[in-house]
């Protein structure tokens, strides 16, 4: 009886290591897959200011999300992410934005109000630029990271400032 007992106990301690184990390994398989993805993404050679890609990362699949100005940057950033090891399919919710002589314009001017304006102008500095200008038919929308609520309230500020814009989307988060 104590044999059996002490049996019962021994396959659910040897079982239940083993599932920790396999999900320990598809939880750090799912790290590197993040991590590469997010390096391939951010080193796209003509994603810009007024691009913004998002990706999420679920098993071996890769969903990615966003807005671009340029269609290569769509196929581009499918490619990389493709080739990840790992990566066992890519679903592609890219937009591409419409060409628009008008939103080009808008996306000039929006860039020297946010950037060009003197408390945002730490935000300019990096090659990557933290605060995104997304602009579709003269609405807008700004992403990204800013150290402060302040920044995050100016940056608004300063879109809705421009004329022209229709709209203005203040989509942009505080870092903790």
């Amino acid at each position: 009886m104590k044999t059996r007992i002490w049996l019962a106990v021994m396959s659910v301690l040897i079982f239940g290591s083993l599932a920790q184990t396999a999900d320990s390994e598809v939880s750090t398989r799912t790290d590197r897959i993040q991590k590469e993805v997010r390096h391939e993404l951010a080193t796209l050679p003509y994603l810009g200011v007024f691009d913004h890609l998002v990706y999420k990362v679920t098993g071996a699949e890769v969903t990615l999300i966003g807005q671009v100005t340029r269609p290569t940057l769509k196929s581009d950033a499918e490619n990389v992410v493709r080739s990840i090891e790992g990566v066992g399919r890519v679903k592609n919710q890219i937009e591409v934005l419409p060409v628009s002589p008008f939103d080009n314009t808008l996306r000039l001017r929006l860039y020297r109000a946010i950037y060009g304006y003197n408390p945002l102008q730490k935000y300019a500095l990096g090659v990557t630029k933290p605060i995104r200008i997304v602009v579709k038919k003269g609405h807008v929308t700004l992403e990204g990271v800013v150290d402060s609520e302040a920044d995050k309230d100016i940056a608004g500020i300063q879109a809705n400032g421009v004329a022209d814009v229709f709209s203005v989307k203040n989509s942009l988060q505080v870092a903790k």
